[in-house]
């Protein structure tokens, strides 16, 4: 076999010639393809210019040749080899896969669904409809799981690392002789945090105690709403319902004292909480640090004079619509508290009148001789003691669970009122300081006038100017801290205003639809017993027989007597 590319430069042109008619047809009358001519020609020389002819195409279909272009004849028409076409690229072998499907059966049919992507049809009736892309194989819907995950939702880092804390204020009791009587609450405590020796502890505590640690937390934290213990009372303070009242409060102090993110890490809420030996601990600790007991301790520490004579005037726009708010919040929680005792007092009268109505209808069904009459007016006696005492429970629940709110409440604006003052304190500080400051420096400039001759007085006012200074920045900062912690402050104590009214009013609604069911089904029941008038043994109660028993002791008896000896 001779090599086509041997003879390119020389024989180009002999080649092209050969290959084409004076018509430019082929040797069969057919129009030889214009990729043919191009490809005859080999490679043309670089100097030679290339002419194209545009030739008419035709196209064979090959039927029975299994590789179909590359099966045609080796040979032209005049019998020359035709040039070899350059090899054609490999290309990458479709793998099928589970989730395609093969070439044929793409075009194979149009269902009415998605193809299922594992089976394979040959339907001649659907070959000839034209089909689009393929669709994607169909995606199931995420199914919920069935077994149920046992984790609790994941907590920030900031929730996990706080302590908590359950505390419990019970068992009041009273103690002491009558001069130095008082009462005794056991405060139990439950804590996750390291700072305390265990867990889980009781120790005891009365009163004043819940006093002085708010007092402390007060003085210790400027600026922090700290919650108040009830106030004083000195009547009637050993009356079980006050007491029940006072405990539910001191409780409900503690809590929120133990949940503050400040006040639960003081060493004095540690203090009470966990010191067995109390009274003494605060005695030793007041001895070691006499000033935490003042109430400017922290203004005193930098030694910074506190209070001032004249009116403060608020600056800050923000703080003074919030005292405004505050004042007006507070008269509005005291109607509202007025309003709520007016209501416990008309229940508690309504159940004395049910107590009375009570007592009227027993003292008329004994002296009543018809049982039929008898029965339903003792019956009905018995009922109005079952209301009473429905009353009764239903005014202490309006005092525990709206009244104590209302009191809590009002108690925390005067909270926030103190630590309104405290802010006022450190506002006069800072400007006291600042007019301190200015005398330094006005007797530091006259000095300065007067040469050297006063260079050690110089030398000791300058460094009071600059302690001066010192305290004027101290004095500055405390005053703008003291407004971000109180801005801070003031949003939460409206956070749990909110969350604290709204579960007082869902109890208070609670215990007065259960209340009005109770007394509607103590009702219905004796409404169904006088329905029952052929059972004449429904409010029968046998006579007592009393035996022994003397002449005279009723009317009945002495007209009985009267007759028997008008007989004789």
């Amino acid at each position: 076999m001779e090599d086509p590319w041997a003879e390119i430069g020389a024989g180009a042109s002999q080649i092209s010639s050969s290959s084409q008619g004076d018509d430019g047809t082929g040797p069969g009358g057919t129009s030889a393809p214009s990729t043919s001519t191009t490809a005859a020609s080999g490679r043309p020389s670089r100097l030679t210019p290339r002419r194209l002819v545009a030739q008419p195409t035709r196209l064979q279909a090959v039927e029975d040749d299994p590789l179909g272009p590359l099966g045609a004849s080796t040979t032209s028409a005049d019998g020359s080899l035709p040039p070899l076409a350059p090899p054609v690229p490999p290309v990458k072998e479709q793998l099928p896969l589970r989730t395609t499907m093969p070439a044929g059966a793409g075009a194979a049919a149009k269902r009415s669904g998605p193809p299922d992507p594992h089976r394979i049809d040959d339907d001649d009736g659907f070959d000839q409809q034209p089909t689009g892309p393929r669709q994607p194989p169909p995606v199931q819907a995420a199914q919920p799981s069935p077994i149920r995950s046992t984790m609790q939702p994941s907590l920030s880092l900031e929730q996990a690392a706080k302590p908590s804390f359950q505390i419990s204020v019970g068992d009041p009791h009273k103690v002491g002789d009558l001069t130095s009587s008082h009462i005794v609450y056991s405060v139990r405590t439950k804590t996750t945090s390291k700072a305390y020796k265990q867990g889980e502890f009781e120790v005891k505590r009365r009163y004043r105690d819940f006093l002085w640690l708010y007092n402390t937390l007060h003085a210790n934290n400027p600026g922090v709403v700290v919650p108040p213990p009830p106030e004083k009372q000195a009547v009637g303070r050993f009356e079980s319902n006050f007491v029940e009242a006072r405990r539910a409060a001191l409780e409900k102090m503690l809590n929120k004292t133990a949940a503050h993110p400040t006040l639960q890490h003081d060493a004095d809420l540690k203090l009470f909480l966990e010191s067995e030996a109390f009274n003494i601990d605060v005695k030793h600790k007041e001895r070691k640090e006499p000033s935490l007991g003042e109430s400017k301790s922290m203004l005193s520490s930098f030694g910074i004079n506190v209070g001032g004579t004249n009116k403060f005037v608020e600056q800050d726009d923000w703080f003074h619509e919030r005292k405004v708010y505050l004042d007006a919040l507070e008269n509005q929680l005291k109607a509202l508290l007025k309003a709520i005792d007016g209501m416990v007092v008309q229940r508690k009268a309504m159940a004395e009148a049910a107590g009375d109505f009570s007592a009227s209808l027993h003292a008329l069904s004994t002296v009543e001789l018809s049982p039929t009459l008898s029965g339903p007016l003792d019956a009905l006696s018995d009922l109005q003691i079952m209301i009473r005492d429905v009353y009764d429970r239903q005014a202490q629940q309006d005092v525990l669970t709206f009244g104590i709110i209302i009191e809590e409440y009002i108690r925390l604006i005067g909270s926030v009122k103190q630590a309104f003052t405290q802010r006022q304190k450190a506002f006069y500080s800072w400007h006291t300081a600042e007019s301190e400051l200015q005398k330094r420096k006005a007797s530091q400039d006259k000095l300065l006038r007067q040469g050297k001759s006063q260079q050690d007085r110089l030398n000791q006012v300058s460094a009071e100017v600059a302690d001066a200074e010192r305290k004027v920045h101290q004095a500055r900062l405390l005053f703008e801290d003291m407004g971000r912690l109180m801005r801070s402050e003031l949003d939460r104590f409206e956070r749990e205003k909110v969350e604290d009214f709204k579960s007082g009013v869902e109890t208070f609604l609670e215990g007065a639809v259960e209340a009005q069911k109770e007394l509607i089904e103590k009702w219905e029941t004796f409404l169904m017993q006088l329905d029952a008038e052929d059972d004449e043994t429904v409010f029968y109660r046998p006579p007592v027989i009393q035996t022994n028993k003397s002449a005279g002791d009723t009317a009945v008896d002495r007209a009985r007597a009267r007759i028997d000896e008008d007989s004789d």
